[in-house]
């Protein structure tokens, strides 16, 4: 287990919210109210990830979803806006964790290297001994919407991809005034499935009759009505997990109410990268008999 050492958690918080601007060890060091080498070291050995090791991988993080999600955006306007110098720079320390480019990875984005590289920071954002694991969560009737959703059915790594081609398909829709609200559904717990391959998730938003479906890879449904147990949750989709499992095995168990045979529901107002990690707002809607 995991025990939290309140001056590095301090420190970690501060990165995580400020990653984007000029870091250093020193700076660092001083927020966590330690020496340079003692805060180098234990946080080296706590986390099982060097200081400098977790501040690249999280702008890398943001600069790999920048390509993906925004194609518009410049390879150097994104090596900008991830604290990198030149784009050259930029590259570099890109092909070091991808193995390609950032040019090649926008081409066919494979997720693989990252998921790897990533797997410490993915295992501290959901390490309930480090991070919030007890929430507000109220009972309420969830009214019927009708959606339309890309079925991703692929590792959950893999998930931006489909993402953004969800994306790429909204963006040719005739919307109108009035933006769609943004849904996930999560069938399966990736924790207890031994073929990440048969992952299954939704990804969707509100449907609306100028909607052309036409194209095979978008499916219409219904999210039924229902009473549900809502916990909003604050931050990086990182988290999800702990959110999720706090409602399924400590909320659900200590309420005596039953969950309902509907995959879990999570609305989405807004998420990373077009804002910071920990500004994203979802609320996460439990199905209940």
């Amino acid at each position: 287990m995991t025990v939290k050492h309140p001056r590095l958690e301090l420190a970690r918080a501060f990165i995580d919210l400020n990653f984007d601007e000029d870091l250093d060890v020193e700076k660092l060091s001083r927020v966590a109210c330690l020496s340079k080498f003692h805060f180098h070291r234990q946080f080296s050995s706590r986390y099982g990830v060097s200081v400098a090791n977790y501040v690249r991988l999280l702008r890398l993080k943001k600069a790999s979803y920048l390509l993906v999600y925004h194609p518009k955006m410049s390879v150097t306007e994104i090596a900008l806006d991830s604290c990198y110098e030149t784009s050259e720079s930029f590259s570099r320390a890109f092909r070091r964790v991808f193995g390609v480019s950032p040019s090649e990875f926008r081409l066919a984005p494979d997720w693989s290297p990252w998921e790897k590289r990533f797997e410490a920071i993915y295992r501290l954002r959901n390490d309930p001994n480090l991070n919030q694991a007890d929430f507000e969560v109220e009972v309420v009737q969830f009214e019927a919407v009708d959606i339309v959703v890309l079925e991703h059915r692929a590792p959950p790594i893999q998930f931006v991809e489909s993402v953004a081609k969800f994306r790429s398909w909204v963006d040719k829709q005739k919307m109108g005034a009035k933006q769609p609200r943004l849904f996930n559904l999560f069938y399966d717990d990736p924790s207890k499935i031994e073929d990440l391959s048969k992952y299954r998730m939704d990804i969707g938003c509100e449907f609306n009759n100028r909607m052309d479906i036409s194209c095979g890879t978008i499916v219409k449904k219904q999210i039924p009505a229902g009473r549900c147990a809502k916990l909003r949750f604050v931050g990086s989709s990182d988290s999800f997990g702990i959110a999720i499992y706090y409602l399924l095995y400590q909320w659900l168990a200590a309420s005596g109410e039953q969950m309902r045979n509907y995959p879990i529901i999570l609305e989405r107002f807004n998420h990373f990268p077009f804002i910071k990690e920990n500004e994203a707002i979802t609320d996460i809607y439990l199905p209940l008999q």
